[in-house]
C-alpha cells in the first residue's frame, strides 16, 4: 500500500581512495603499547570543520552526511569512515557550486529531482518525530503481549533416533532395543547420524522443522516409546525414540523485542501516512489510473503493510530451523 520507508538517501557517484599503510619490519624487541588515547572531545554541532569555495562544512554538516552515506563508508574504520564522509562532501560542494553556476538547478529534470529530495527528507524527518521517536517501550511490550495471546497452542516434540542406511539394519535395532538394548549405547554405536554420539538426540522441533515422515511418525508416537517399524527418509532408515511433548513456548521478550519494535514502527507508519493522506486532497486525473493504483496496492499490501519493509523484517526474523534428522 504504502511506497518503501528508506531514512538514509541513496547516493551515488561519490569516489573513495583507499586508505592504505605500509607495515615496516622490526630488528628491535617492539616497543611497549602506548596507553590507549583518551576519547576525543564532542565538537559543537555548528563548528566549522572545513570551507569549500566560501561555503562552510560544519561538524552538524559531517553528522547528518554521514547517515546518508554510512552503507558506502559502513566496512571502514570509524575515524577512516569520519574522513571519507567529510571527503565525499567536500566533492559534492565543490561540484555543486559548478552546478550552480551553470545554473543546473533550472533544468527541469535537476529541479524536480531536488524537490523530491527535499520533500524525501522532509517525510523522513516527520516520520522520525512522530513515528520512530513517538515508540515507547510499553508500547513494544504491549504489541509482544497480543502476539503471544493470539498464537495458537502447538506441540513440539523431544526425541531421538538411530539412522543407518538400510532397513534390515533398522530392524536389527528394533529388536535390540526391544531385547532391552539401551536406546542411548544402540545410537551411539549404530547411527550415521551426526547425533549419534549424544544418543541420537534431536532435541524438540515443532511442525515443519522436519522432513514429512519423520515428524508424522514421531508425532505419533507417545511419550517414552520408540517407532516398532523402520522410518524411511531421504537421509537414511530411523529408530525414533520420542521422550516428551509439550506446548511450544513463545520466544521470550528479550529475544523479539527489537524485531517487535520494527513492527510497531511500520504500523506507526502505516497509520501517519493514511492519516496525512487523509487530510490531503489527492486527486486523481485520471479515474483508470486511480483504480489501478488501489488495485495494485490492495494486492501488495499484505494486509495494510509496506511490503518491501515486510520483506525486510522477514528476512531480519527469520532464524534457522533445526537441521532435518540426519
Amino acid at each position: 500500500m504504502l511506497t518503501s520507508l528508506r531514512l538514509a538517501l541513496a547516493t551515488s557517484g561519490l569516489v573513495l581512495a583507499a586508505l592504505a599503510g605500509s607495515a615496516h619490519a622490526q630488528d628491535a624487541a617492539a616497543p611497549a603499547a602506548p596507553a590507549p588515547a583518551a576519547a576525543p572531545a564532542p565538537v559543537a554541532p555548528e563548528t566549522v570543520l572545513v570551507t569549500v569555495g566560501g561555503s562552510p562544512i560544519t561538524e552538524g554538516d559531517l553528522q547528518a552526511a554521514g547517515a546518508d552515506l554510512g552503507t558506502q563508508f559502513a566496512q571502514l574504520p570509524p575515524d577512516q569512515r569520519r574522513l571519507a564522509t567529510l571527503a565525499a562532501l567536500i566533492d559534492i560542494k565543490a561540484l555543486a557550486a559548478k552546478g550552480e553556476a551553470e545554473k543546473l538547478g533550472d533544468d527541469p529534470e535537476t529541479a524536480r529531482r531536488i524537490a523530491f529530495l527535499r520533500e524525501r527528507a522532509l517525510h523522513n524527518a516527520y516520520f522520525e518525530k512522530h513515528g520512530i521517536a513517538a515508540i515507547t517501550d510499553a508500547e513494544v511490550r504491549a504489541r509482544y503481549d497480543r502476539e503471544v495471546a493470539a498464537m495458537k497452542p502447538v506441540e513440539e516434540v523431544h526425541a531421538k533416533h538411530i539412522l543407518v542406511p538400510t532397513k534390515e539394519e533398522a530392524e536389527a535395532a528394533i529388536k535390540e532395543l526391544d531385547g532391552g538394548k539401551d536406546f542411548d549405547a544402540l545410537a551411539a554405536e549404530k547411527s550415521t547420524g551426526p547425533t549419534g554420539p549424544q544418543g541420537g538426540d534431536l532435541g524438540f522441533f515443532g511442525p515443519g522443522q522436519m522432513v514429512p515422515a519423520f515428524e508424522t511418525a514421531a508425532y505419533a508416537l507417545e511419550p517414552g516409546t520408540y517407532t516398532k517399524e523402520p522410518i524411511q527418509t531421504q537421509f537414511g532408515w530411523h529408530v525414533i525414540k520420542v521422550l516428551e511433548k509439550r506446548p511450544q513456548q513463545p520466544p521470550a521478550f528479550e529475544q523479539v523485542a527489537d524485531q517487535v519494535r520494527q513492527v510497531v514502527m511500520r504500523e506507526k507508519y502505516v497509520e501517519l501516512v493514511q492519516a496525512a493522506r487523509g487530510e490531503s486532497d489527492v486527486t486523481y486525473e485520471d479515474p483508470a489510473l486511480k483504480a489501478q493504483v488501489e488495485t495494485m496496492e490492495k494486492a501488495m499490501s499484505g494486509g495494510g503493510e509496506d511490503p518491501e519493509a515486510a520483506a525486510d523484517a522477514a528476512e531480519t526474523e527469520a532464524a534457522p530451523a533445526p537441521a532435518p534428522a540426519q
